[in-house]
């Protein structure tokens, strides 16, 4: 029985397991479940996956959730997966380990509520909170930081100097890419002191391509969206003020 992969492209843990997938060659049937029409919430779907989260799959029987979960799954029950996406090799496991629980606790606590709360909450019909997004800022730009110092120190072009990526490699690097979504002088300022960051997004890109762009290209265009209507509202701004009576000085 073929693979269902339960998914909205949306979700940056989704399309880790999407690209996953399609990478290394897994048959399966993706089945979109629309976060922003609720239907992970649905009855139907908990019977997939009780607490009502994306991304899950269903093999034959067998149903699991949580991406990295899910990632550590196919790697091991798909033959024909190259050992550098998780390998056999205890100590390098570990080390993935340590990085996936690593980016539960410090880079998704700041990246996800960070664009949330700039970017998304409107299009799903919630406010924005700059508050939480302040909050959520400084643990993004301190993660950052511990990628560039610490996850990327060494020559290797991948986490841990590696050269050759992992299922943490793309788990992460996904996470970030919902950056684009930002406006452009915010992405700039998050990012752009971290030119090895930068490079190992490209890296990872290029390791898993064409399969990368083409499941991220709802990213993009979701981002040519958001700059058009930051350029509406400019320009209506910039309207209202031109229709604004003088007031005499006499």
């Amino acid at each position: 029985m073929k693979l269902k992969v339960y998914a909205d492209r949306m979700s940056q843990p989704c399309r880790a397991v999407i690209i996953f997938c399609k990478v290394n060659g897994i048959d399966y049937e993706e089945i979109k479940v629309h976060i922003s029409k609720g239907q992970h919430l649905t009855p139907e779907f908990a019977e997939i996956n009780p607490m009502k989260q994306l991304p899950a799959i269903a093999d034959g029987r067998f149903k699991l959730f949580e991406s990295h979960a899910i990632l550590i799954y196919l790697a091991c029950a798909f033959p024909g997966v190259a050992d550098h996406w998780y390998p056999a090799d205890v100590f390098k496991r570990s080390k993935i380990h340590s990085v996936l629980d690593w980016h539960h606790s410090n880079l998704r606590r700041g990246a996800a509520p960070y664009v949330f709360n700039t970017t998304i909450a409107p299009i799903l019909g919630r406010p924005l909170n700059p508050q939480v997004a302040a909050e959520a800022e400084i643990i993004l730009s301190s993660s950052l930081s511990k990628l560039e110092s610490f996850w990327l120190k060494g020559n290797g072009r991948f986490l841990l100097g590696g050269n050759q990526p992992s299922i943490a490699d793309l788990s992460l690097v996904c996470e970030l890419m919902q950056l684009e979504v930002l406006d452009e002088k915010d992405r700039t300022r998050l990012l752009g002191p971290h030119k090895k960051v930068q490079q190992w997004i490209e890296n990872t890109r290029n390791a898993t391509s064409p399969h990368f762009d083409e499941v991220h290209r709802v990213i993009m265009l979701a981002k040519e969206r958001q700059q058009h209507q930051r350029l509406k509202a400019a320009k209506n701004e910039g309207g209202s003020n031109m229709k604004r009576p003088l007031v005499s000085r006499m």
